[in-house]
């Protein structure tokens, strides 16, 4: 090898991979097809393999060429993270952070976190990302996302978390429900009820079933929604009753709605909110500091 790869070729194969066509990766790195084209073929000639196989209708990578890819996004991340960390040091929150947010605390965290930000950093920019736990979770080790805001515990390899406070879980029901007339609201009385959740993938579901001891055994579920405001026209319907995040409620997301809501007596029902970033990031100390502002802002 007479000369190492340079970064501009490794954005050019990551980009590529990404879109799968040459064209669409070219306009997003800003340049010509020939210039990225030509990037590749440099980039091949320096590692002595073949990274993408041209004998397709579609663009794909070698087996080779995944491999490289994946090792390129690497160093990418940290040679991203490596000039993040040396602007932070100089003066902290003045360079730029991608945020991924799950789609049950967005909504209603994030205003005052963003007004907060705005207020004492206006020259920062957090740019934000709204998905699954899990979306959010590939994109952070792609090094798309800096730090991920969720519901904790989550599985994951190679992430530090830090807990922030805790998001009590209640009762969500038509003021004509039955459960809603219990003097005493157990846990165990969802137990066979009809039980309206969101739908695989979203961690709320899980977190839900786990804090108030049921198994998916345990209830019926007649209909999975993707938000949370469907799920509240259900209620509203008195198609069967769920569990609300406190965080929502105190957002006024059942205003105008016939739905209340019931703390539980024997156990107090709540979810884990916290952060999670790549455990090597070196912006550690500027994400412990991204925490303690929530926190901030939770308590105002």
């Amino acid at each position: 090898m007479s000369h190492p790869p340079t970064l501009k070729q490794l954005k050019y194969l990551c980009a590529v991979a990404d879109k799968q066509h040459f064209s669409h990766a070219a306009e997003s790195c800003f340049v010509s097809q020939s210039t990225l084209s030509a990037g590749i073929n440099e980039l091949e000639q320096t590692l002595g393999v073949t990274l993408i196989d041209r004998s397709k209708k579609h663009v794909s990578l070698t087996a080779i060429g995944r491999e490289v890819t994946e090792r390129a996004r690497t160093v990418l991340t940290d040679i991203d993270d490596l000039v993040a960390t040396a602007v932070a040091a100089h003066e902290p929150f003045s360079t730029e952070m991608r945020l991924g947010v799950i789609p049950t605390i967005a909504p209603f965290l994030l205003p005052k976190i963003l007004k907060t930000f705005r207020q004492r950093y206006p020259e920062f920019k957090l740019y934000i990302r709204e998905d699954l736990s899990g979306n959010l979770l590939e994109e952070l080790h792609a090094g798309e996302l800096d730090i991920l805001l969720l519901a904790l515990p989550y599985p994951a390899d190679g992430v530090t978390e830090r807990h922030l406070f805790y998001d009590e879980l209640l009762l969500a029901t038509n003021k004509g429900s039955p459960l809603a007339k219990r003097n005493k609201l157990m846990t165990k009385d969802l137990k066979h009820s009809e039980l309206l959740l969101l739908e695989e993938g979203h961690c709320l579901r899980d977190h839900v079933l786990d804090a108030c001891k049921l198994k998916n055994r345990d209830i019926k579920v007649p209909y999975q929604a993707t938000s949370l405001n469907t799920v509240i026209q259900m209620v509203a319907n008195d198609i069967g009753v769920s569990i609300l995040p406190k965080m929502a409620v105190d957002a006024k997301i059942l205003r105008g709605t016939s739905v209340e809501t019931h703390p539980f007596a024997d156990r107090v029902v709540q979810r884990s909110i916290g952060l999670m970033w790549r455990k090597r990031s070196p912006r550690q100390d500027e994400f412990e500091r991204v925490g303690e502002l929530i926190n901030e802002c939770m308590a105002a």
